[in-house]
């Protein structure tokens, strides 16, 4: 058997999931070299490929590591849990007080003698939907119980998404989020819900009082309220990527101008990650529009039916925590492009240009075709 016949014979799992997947990775290489052009005359002297060719290189990697992940079985990832919550807690904490700024934002830790740069939010994400995941398996038949079953899981996503707030709020709120459904869904009491919701509200409360004090480490919190003022206050300024976005949106139409015919990828901020959404619509118009957020949904809807299949409560729980991440980050990234929420700068998955976002973005799909693969196996 040749290679290639053997790769095939290996894609195993859900069909519909491996399509999603290559469809969002090519969409992604024609994107991000569309909206690249002016990214490429400002950093790299006119280089238009530079941007596409490492965008193939990290893309191709990521895939090869979705592979691997597609290849390990799933009930490995709920051994390995509580060690990567662990490891996730210092890695957020010195990014918190020692990271790389970045446009005013410490989310990155630069790797010694290298000189990349590494998002520990994304392993972090990753890190406790796992562990939630693990614990509500885990607490099935005592789940009721304050102390054994909800405790563990209320401390952990409180001081991930906590550290992961202050440079970071919109990655945080998805987070957070994910793990309230996450935690519906495991019959987790209603009360022990709210009070989750309650605890969240106090740290952001907190949070918001520790930007005045402390504005080096905590000085996202006048940004937050700038875009929320600028969003809700009628009169005030609209912000300057909102209105160019509009303007692509506009010049789309029903039917788009075409790959590689956007005019506000020149003029645009951020037209590549957090904007990337804009420019699908002005070249690919609404009909694209619909399409790509199509895919997304039916990522959701293909893990909802393959939970339903599954005898297996770890792996239903984990990935449909995943893919909750992923489509309400992913919505979220098109909302503010079409100015339905404030700005956030959350980039879409697997489709904006990024380093260890789309690398993550990579190892979430690997592990939700793990759980298919042993979903087709159980069912065959």
């Amino acid at each position: 058997m040749s290679l290639g016949n053997r790769l095939y014979a290996e894609l195993r799992g859900d069909k519909v999931i491996w399509a999603i997947l290559a469809l969002l990775s090519i969409i992604s290489v024609l994107l991000v070299y569309s909206s690249t052009e002016a990214l490429a005359y400002s950093k790299q002297g006119g280089n238009t490929e530079f941007y596409l060719v490492k965008h193939i290189i990290i893309l191709s990697f990521g895939l090869l590591i979705t592979y691997a992940c597609f290849l390990l079985n799933y009930k490995k990832y709920q051994l390995a849990a509580p060690f990567l919550l662990l490891f996730s807690i210092p890695l957020l904490l010195y990014t918190l007080f020692a990271g790389v700024d970045i446009n005013e934002a410490r989310r990155w830790i630069e790797v010694p003698f290298v000189g990349i740069t590494f998002q520990s939010s994304d392993f972090a994400e990753l890190a406790l939907v796992i562990f939630v995941a693990r614990e509500i398996t885990k607490k099935q038949d005592d789940i009721k119980d304050f102390q054994s079953a909800f405790l563990p899981i209320l401390t952990a996503v409180i001081v991930i998404c906590g550290l992961i707030a202050p440079a970071d709020l919109s990655t945080a709120a998805v987070l957070f989020f994910t793990c309230v459904l996450m935690m519906f869904m495991g019959r987790v009491p209603v009360q022990f819900i709210l009070m989750l919701l309650f605890a969240g509200v106090v740290v952001f409360a907190i949070i918001y009082v520790l930007g005045d004090i402390y504005p080096d480490i905590f000085g996202r919190t006048s940004t937050w309220v700038k875009r929320l003022n600028d969003f809700r206050l009628e009169g005030a300024q609209e912000p300057y990527q909102v209105q160019q976005a509009k303007i692509a949106i506009a010049n789309g139409e029903y039917f788009g101008a075409g790959p590689g015919n956007s005019i506000q990828r020149h003029v645009l901020p951020q037209a590549y990650s957090d904007f990337i959404y804009a420019i699908i619509l002005e070249e690919y118009g609404l009909v694209g529009g619909f399409f790509v957020m199509f895919l997304y949904l039916m990522l959701f809807v293909r893990v909802a039916k393959l939970i339903t299949k599954s005898s297996k409560t770890f792996g239903a729980m984990l990935a449909m925590g995943i893919s909750v991440m992923l489509v309400i980050q992913a919505l979220m990234n098109m909302a503010v492009a079409v100015d339905l929420i404030p700005v956030t700068g959350l980039t879409l998955p697997m489709i904006s240009l990024g380093g260890t976002s789309l690398l993550f973005t990579c190892v979430a799909f690997g592990i939700i075709l793990s759980v298919s693969k042993s979903v087709e196996t159980q069912t065959a």
